[in-house]
């Protein structure tokens, strides 16, 4: 028998009644034409059955007013099949009801082309979406969402994206699209799967809403990819549960122009030991005075060697005298000698002093040797007494260090040395260092020197020192 619709016009299909449309069978409705699907009143459209919408060819689809397609109860809408929703206008597409398109499979969703997404969803239909719909976008449609369209996305909606779909976000869908609240709700997955671009695309407030898991299952690259105004951003919680192998990824921007010193202070002392050579010649001053003792204690031998002049005298006394005595030994001459204060030298311990290798000492300015505690110019190898200048000896050494010395180290000095011992050094010297002096030193004193010398060290002077 052939269908009724053949041959009906418009006007004849917009009186049928619910029941004369709902007799029909599914074949029937596949005679119909463009205009006459069109001629369905939405009263008429809303009480059809779902087996004659899933009928429905892609043609009859994509001819629908957007009335019609307003007028789609839920039921209707959930029957529709993936070509059907293929099928739709972008101005169907936004005709749809929340509702409606809450109702829509998954696969139904997944079958959208990017434009009929970008073009056809509004901000209310993206916030209407399920979970699972999120989820089952493919990478191309998110990329293909407007940023106003990613900012809809409730915060479970995001933590359902998949890694592949997170990874597909462009930089504006990054940095203008996710708000703080969808930051803080990626999955450590999520977080993780953001490219290099996406994450040097961070705003500093979205940076601040990073989780602390967030932030230590970042991948090095994304690390180093972080602005200096990023770095800035990370709360110190979060610096601090980097990975070493993240903080050594920082540039010397992100370490000098990035890290604040609260986030320096934050540092673990893995993490202060972690970091390059290169970030550790780049700290400011500031940076220096904000390590920890702990951290201080922890850098490695290379890292304290590569401090500047300048960052090895914004050092705190306790943070000087904290270092092993590798790392003293590690040094520069320039270190030393324009670096260390004169309240640093103080603040040596005796072994730090004692672990100086001649050309260290060598260095010193006379000033810096006058600093030295007593107990530490006692404590001085006799190849460093020895390396000491002529002015480091007469304008350098006190009274009270000379007098300090070991016999060893008064032995030590060099000829020059001695000769450079001003009258009230001479007069400092103990009775047995002065009979510890070598005949070549004796003869070296000069006729001042030898003026001021103290009765009983005269004649505790040896004959070969009297023969001299």
């Amino acid at each position: 028998m052939a269908s009724p619709f053949l041959g009906m016009s418009t006007a004849n299909i917009a009186v049928l009644t619910t029941a004369q449309l709902n007799s029909l069978t599914t074949a029937d409705y596949l005679v119909l034409t463009t205009d006459q699907v069109r001629a369905f009143t939405t009263d008429q459209f809303s009480t059809l059955q779902t087996k004659y919408i899933a009928a429905l060819t892609t043609n009859y689809v994509a001819a629908l007013t957007t009335d019609q397609v307003v007028a789609l109860r839920t039921d209707q809408a959930a029957a529709l099949k993936t070509d059907q929703v293929g099928a739709l206008t972008t101005a169907q597409i936004a005709a749809v009801e929340t509702r409606d398109l809450a109702a829509l499979t998954s696969a139904g969703i997944g079958a959208l082309t990017t434009n009929q997404v970008s073009k056809g969803l509004t901000t209310d239909q993206m916030v209407a979406l399920r979970t699972d719909q999120v989820a089952a976008l493919k990478t191309q449609q998110v990329a293909s969402l407007t940023t106003d369209q990613i900012a809809a996305l409730e915060t479970r909606d995001v933590a359902a994206l998949t890694s592949a779909s997170i990874a597909a976000l462009t930089t504006d869908q990054v940095g203008k699209g996710l708000t703080t609240e969808q930051i803080a709700a990626l999955t450590t997955a999520g977080t993780g799967a953001l490219t290099t671009a996406g994450i040097a695309a961070l705003t500093t407030d979205q940076v601040v809403a990073l989780r602390t898991d967030q932030v230590a299952t970042l991948k090095t690259g994304q690390v180093a990819a972080l602005t200096t105004d990023g770095i800035a951003a990370l709360e110190t919680r979060d610096v601090a549960a980097l990975t070493t192998a993240s903080i050594g990824a920082l540039s010397t921007n992100q370490v000098s122009k990035g890290l604040t010193t609260d986030q320096i202070a934050a540092l673990t002392t893995a993490a202060a030991g972690a970091l390059t050579t290169a970030g550790i010649a780049a700290l400011t001053t500031d940076q220096v005075v904000a390590l920890r003792t702990d951290q201080v204690v922890a850098l490695k031998t290379s890292q304290v060697a590569a401090l500047t002049t300048d960052g090895i005298a914004a050092m705190e006394t306790r943070d000087v005298a904290a270092l092993t005595t590798a790392s003293v030994a590690a040094l520069s001459t320039d270190q030393l000698s324009k670096g260390l204060t004169t309240d640093q030298v103080v603040a040596l311990r005796t072994d730090q002093a004692a672990a100086l290798k001649t050309n260290q000492v060598a260095a010193l300015t006379t000033d810096q040797v006058a600093a030295i505690e007593t107990r530490d110019v006692a404590a001085l190898t006799s190849a460093s007494i020895a390396a000491l200048t002529t002015d480091q000896v007469s304008k350098g050494l006190t009274t009270s260090q000379v007098s300090a010395m070991t016999t060893a180290g008064v032995t030590a000095l060099s000829t020059s040395g001695v000769a450079a011992l001003t009258t009230d050094q001479v007069v400092a010297l103990r009775t047995d260092q002065v009979a510890a002096l070598r005949t070549s030193q004796v003869a070296a004193l000069s006729t001042d020197g030898i003026a001021a010398m103290e009765t009983r060290d005269v004649a505790a002077l040896t004959t070969g020192g009297i023969a001299a």
